[in-house]
C-alpha cells in the first residue's frame, strides 16, 4: 500500500506547477541522524516498483519496497517531505564526527 497525504500533494503541486512531473525516487538515505527513506528525481530503473498516485510517479526498489511497505509520503513545514513506513532502523550511533560537521553537534 502507498499513500500519498493532502499536505504532501498540494506541496508537488506547487513545486512542479507549470513544469512537467518528474519521478520521484524513494531510497535509503543515511547520515547523522541515521538511516531513513529520502526522496529525490530520478529514471526508472528495472527492478522498480512503480506508484501512480494523484498524477505522480513514486519509484522504489521492488525488495526495499517490500522491506518497508506500507508506505505513507508526507508533508510538514517544519520538517519538509517525509517518508513513514514499517521500516525499523537502528538508532543512530558514532555522534555526529562522521557528518562532516566536525564533531560540534553536541
Amino acid at each position: 500500500m502507498f499513500t500519498l497525504k493532502s499536505a504532501a500533494k498540494a506541496q508537488l503541486d506547487e513545486h512542479f506547477g507549470g513544469k512537467d512531473k518528474e519521478p520521484i525516487r524513494i531510497y535509503l538515505a543515511s547520515g547523522c541522524g541515521g538511516a531513513r527513506l529520502g526522496l529525490a528525481l530520478d529514471e526508472q530503473k528495472d527492478n522498480d516498483q512503480v506508484f501512480d498516485v494523484e498524477g505522480y510517479s513514486f519509484l522504489m526498489e521492488s525488495a526495499l519496497f517490500e522491506e518497508a511497505k506500507p508506505l505513507s509520503v508526507a508533508f510538514d513545514a517544519s520538517m519538509g517531505f517525509t517518508v513513514e513506513s514499517s521500516m525499523k532502523f537502528p538508532e543512530a550511533q558514532g555522534g555526529c564526527s562522521s557528518c562532516g560537521c566536525g564533531g560540534s553537534c553536541s
